[in-house]
């Protein structure tokens, strides 16, 4: 009896409209965390530290270039905030820091990026003078270059994991209020216990279902058509 109970209870849920909803919930929780953005930053400023620490690796702080440290921190960061494609704004932080190597920076440049300091020296100068490289010279610029792209992609790499997890972590209490706000505004002062235990569950679920309702609803309906053949 209990079975039929529960099966007759679980046929009255229309799930694909449930679950649209339920992921509806997710993808508002999203944008009112995308809207602390509007306040110095928001969740953008999660992961620019681990973009500022690389960084700050191969450009000194008491340099006394136009492009010093402070100046390239801002850029990265305006670029970090407005959403920059990666590829882009590792480009950008790669043209920055070899625009201040010169002979007094190259030191600092070569123990970061673990390549011969006296070769990376010579190689600023005669790319100031407009000279050629020797082969040795050659290679170790472009053994530079390519450390350089991989400290830059991993820190890169790191700033976006940490932003994508720090803004669906805070998705999930903003889906979870959201989601009792919505329960009282239907109930009012009946309001029960389990409405809102119901509602909490939503919220809960909201912020994982968000950027899949829509395939998971259609795949519910496809679902039960086929077991709707099967009877």
């Amino acid at each position: 009896m209990l079975e039929g109970i529960a099966a007759t209870a679980v046929s009255n849920l229309d799930l694909p409209k449930i679950v649209l909803a339920i992921g509806s919930l997710g993808t508002a929780a999203y944008g009112f965390v995308d809207v602390s953005k509007g306040f110095w930053g928001g969740v953008s400023n999660r992961g620019y530290g681990d973009i500022k620490k690389v960084v700050s690796k191969f450009i000194s702080s008491d340099s006394k270039s136009a492009l010093g440290l402070s100046s390239v921190l801002a850029t990265l960061r305006a670029n970090w905030l407005n959403g920059m494609a990666l590829a882009d704004q590792k480009s950008a932080a790669k043209a920055l820091i070899k625009l201040n190597l010169t002979d007094a920076t190259a030191k600092t440049m070569a123990d970061a990026a673990g390549v011969d300091a006296s070769l990376l020296k010579s190689v600023a100068e005669k790319l100031a003078s407009g000279k050629d490289l020797s082969q040795a010279e050659t290679d170790v610029y472009g053994r530079f270059d390519l450390l350089l792209s991989a400290m830059l992609d991993q820190g890169y790499q790191r700033a976006d994991q940490r932003y994508r997890n720090s803004a669906k972590l805070l998705a999930v209490p903003v889906a979870v209020v959201l989601a009792l706000l919505g329960a009282w505004a239907i109930s009012g002062d009946n309001l029960t216990s389990a409405d809102a235990w119901r509602a909490c569950i939503a919220g809960l679920l909201a912020t994982p279902l968000a950027p899949i309702a829509k395939d998971l609803s259609s795949a519910i309906q496809a679902g039960v058509k086929v077991a709707q053949t099967w009877k």
